[in-house]
């Protein structure tokens, strides 16, 4: 893995990637909907409703996901100076910051028929909603500070600190008595979904998971790009303060 930190070789497997990824996000993403909406029933409780968790579930699980991939790209960027770990970081901000608001969002539809109305500082949303501000603050560290370097860094711990809640997210249900589900997917005794409405939630997952996979590596190739293009402007404009300088050398000045 270590071939792909060179930028250059990052972009080549990218250019080969990125379209299957695209394609396998598009196909699992379109028959999860299609089973989801028209293949699947109706649930004896929570009627069509239940429908929305088919989006719901799988942007939960990526909003923590991007959070996870960014924290690992945060220890590149601290402990190993990896030439991509910042790129990949900054890429990924706005994609979690996008999964997020979607959970919430969906959530809220969801919980209104529920539970009667559109949010209630329960633990497991109070969280991901920290998750979301998180988000947020990063993808404004990185617009604050015009130095690439200082705002890699200052990124990167704050990413690391804000780890911390990822765990109160997932064990929220089990730590504290709210009013949102348990598990009922991953969990010790096996799924406790009927398998028509359980396939199509994987293949959602599975489809938005190669979706971000795909808007990740296009984020993280167009950060390369932009750097490239950062340096080649300041080489440009060094070089055009520096040929004036030398002229004046030449005649004495």
């Amino acid at each position: 893995m270590l071939r792909y930190a060179n930028p250059a070789n990052f972009l080549r497997l990218a250019a080969v990637v990125i379209p299957w990824t695209g394609a396998l996000a598009a196909i699992l993403i379109g028959a999860g909907l299609y089973l989801g909406f028209f293949g699947s029933p109706a649930d004896y409780q929570q009627g069509q409703t239940v429908r929305i968790m088919y989006v719901h579930v799988p942007a939960a699980w990526l909003a923590m996901f991007c959070y996870a991939t960014m924290a690992l790209s945060a220890l590149g960027t601290l402990v190993w100076r990896h030439p991509l770990a910042d790129a990949a970081q900054k890429a990924a901000a706005p994609l979690g910051a996008a999964f997020t608001f979607i959970c919430l969002v969906t959530g809220s539809l969801w919980g209104k028929p529920m539970w009667g109305t559109w949010w209630v500082w329960d633990a497991r949303l109070t969280s991901v909603l920290v998750l979301f501000i998180i988000y947020l603050g990063l993808i404004a560290l990185w617009r604050t500070i015009e130095e690439p370097a200082k705002a890699a860094k200052a990124a990167a711990i704050l990413t690391l600190v804000g780890v911390v809640n990822l765990p109160i997210i997932k064990f929220s249900v089990d730590w504290w008595n709210t009013l949102h589900q348990p598990a009922s997917v991953l969990r010790l005794g096996g799924p406790t979904i009927h398998p028509s409405m359980l396939w199509p939630l994987l293949l959602m997952a599975l489809g938005m998971t190669f979706l971000f996979l795909t808007l990740h590596l296009m984020g993280t190739r167009n950060e390369v790009l932009r750097r490239r293009l950062r340096r080649l402007s300041i080489l440009a404009t060094e070089d055009g303060e520096a040929r004036p300088a030398a002229k004046m050398i030449r005649h004495g000045a």
